[in-house]
């Protein structure tokens, strides 16, 4: 697939088979990951792979409250019906994927997060076009600070949870979304002479 074939293709899916993404795979992903650019060269990423269903359920147990009440207090015209949705007990905030890749760095440098989610982009690319589904949990952040948590998945103190992505195969078709155009703020260029 052409790359600019992949960027027009790569949706957020939130509907998985049950069938497990590979090591072989998982490692492609990561490879790719890690030819993202980063400021002068620092490649802060690290990465927490998760491929055991209960603990991604567990996971997804301690983080929908966390998020809920973070919605709450950065969002409080929300509803108790607008979050009814996040608070039901049958969903998983990982739409059942089986694999959850979590960027992390230490958090020193101005650009260590923008570096993240270029490797982030990277990765989702590659899934894409290796038949791949993707999505970006940021309601997983919260729980993802937690020490207790950090410890259970091997994520050391010193790293901090930025791009938590699921990959699995996607369970059907996801129909694109609309996409507003660019908004340009100024296009100078010199007058033609």
């Amino acid at each position: 697939m052409h790359v600019f074939e992949t960027i027009l293709a790569r949706r957020s899916i939130r509907n998985y088979t049950a069938q497990k993404v590979d090591r072989t795979s998982v490692r492609t992903l990561l490879e790719a990951a890690v030819h993202a650019p980063s400021a002068m060269h620092q490649e802060p990423w690290a990465f927490a792979v998760i491929q055991n269903r209960s603990l991604l359920q567990q996971l997804s147990d301690h983080a929908k409250p966390l998020f809920v009440e973070e919605l709450r207090r950065s969002h409080p015209q929300r509803t108790d019906h607008d979050l009814q949705s996040l608070t039901h007990s049958g969903f998983n905030i990982f739409y059942n994927a089986g694999t959850l890749i979590i960027i992390c760095a230490k958090p020193a440098g101005s650009f260590v997060v923008a570096d993240c989610w270029l490797a982030a982009e990277n990765l989702m690319l590659a899934a894409c076009a290796m038949g791949l589904g993707t999505c970006v949990i940021g309601m997983a952040l919260p729980a993802l600070t937690l020490p207790e948590l950090k410890l259970e998945l091997g994520i050391p103190d010193e790293f901090t949870a930025i791009a938590p992505i699921i990959v699995g195969y996607p369970d059907g078709e996801t129909a694109p979304t609309p996409r507003k155009e660019p908004l340009i703020l100024a296009y100078l260029s010199a007058t033609d002479g």
